[in-house]
């Protein structure tokens, strides 16, 4: 009884990775495009300086500044199949937790996740130097589509053992 008291009690707080997860992608939805670009230049320098330094390649300045640039739009792409992977397998725990399972547990998800990916490039749309993007929403859709398959193949193999 008390057992059951406790996980009663702690069921809410299983949305707290998906709210989380919004609010972050929310956070970075609303950088201005100024803003928004030069952070994924600064990653996909690092990226590109981390290779240099671990093959000991040599680049000079002008090499380095030249490949972050050419690997900077995938670099956003894989950030936005990430961000949202990562909050589709956060909105599929509590749906979990609250019994929800099967088909309707998968395409709940999924819809949401989509619904969420275009009402933030809509947000998008109201961001100095930002503009929405139906691609966008595309590229978000693979995240889900992924973690959706991840999280089911992982439920077959687990009810299996």
């Amino acid at each position: 009884m008390m057992k059951q008291k406790f996980l009663s009690f702690l069921k809410p707080f299983s949305t707290m990775p998906a709210l989380f997860m919004l609010c972050i992608i929310f956070g970075f939805s609303a950088q201005t495009g100024e803003t928004s670009g030069n952070l994924s230049y600064h990653i996909s320098y690092e990226i590109v300086e981390f290779g240099n330094n671990l093959f000991d390649l040599e680049m000079d300045e002008t090499d380095l500044s030249h490949y972050a640039h050419t690997i900077e739009t995938p670099i956003r792409k894989l950030a936005h199949m990430a961000e949202y992977f990562l909050l589709t397998i956060f909105v599929l725990f509590p749906f979990y937790v609250y019994g929800l399972r099967g088909v309707r547990l998968f395409l709940t998800t999924g819809l949401l996740c989509v619904i969420f990916a275009g009402l933030d490039e809509f947000h998008q749309y109201f961001v100095s130097e930002r503009s929405a993007s139906v691609i966008d929403v595309g590229i978000d859709s693979i995240g889900i589509g992924c973690a959706l398959l991840i999280a089911k193949i992982g439920g077959r193999i687990s009810s299996n053992l």
